[in-house]
């Protein structure tokens, strides 16, 4: 995929997924899709900023009801650590890659 294919599908995903608000309508079940909008999410977090987990919570709750989930899905696909209920996140780089998919 190019950088323009790129893009499109990113601008498609996010249109078809987040709302006029910004809010999430339903977390994808394809995994690149899902991580189009896990990283649109975590984006806008504060990188290297520790996080307790009630703060991460709270933060996805204004994007998203099920905060359990994408909480999760931070950690699994890399965006974020979780340490002793602190959450940090990560360099881009060892965030799952929607784009290698």
């Amino acid at each position: 995929m190019n950088i323009d294919e790129e893009v499109k599908f990113k601008t498609h995903v996010l249109n078809n997924f987040i709302d006029s608000n910004g809010k999430v309508k339903n977390i994808p079940s394809k995994k690149k899709k899902k991580l189009v909008v896990l990283e649109y999410l975590v984006e806008k977090l504060h990188s290297r900023k520790e996080y307790s987990e009630l703060e991460i919570n709270e933060y996805i709750k204004q994007f998203h009801e099920d905060f359990a989930t994408i909480r999760r899905e931070f950690i699994i696909n890399g965006f974020m650590d979780r340490n002793s209920g602190i959450y940090v996140v990560n360099p881009d780089e060892e965030w799952t890659k929607w784009q290698a998919l």
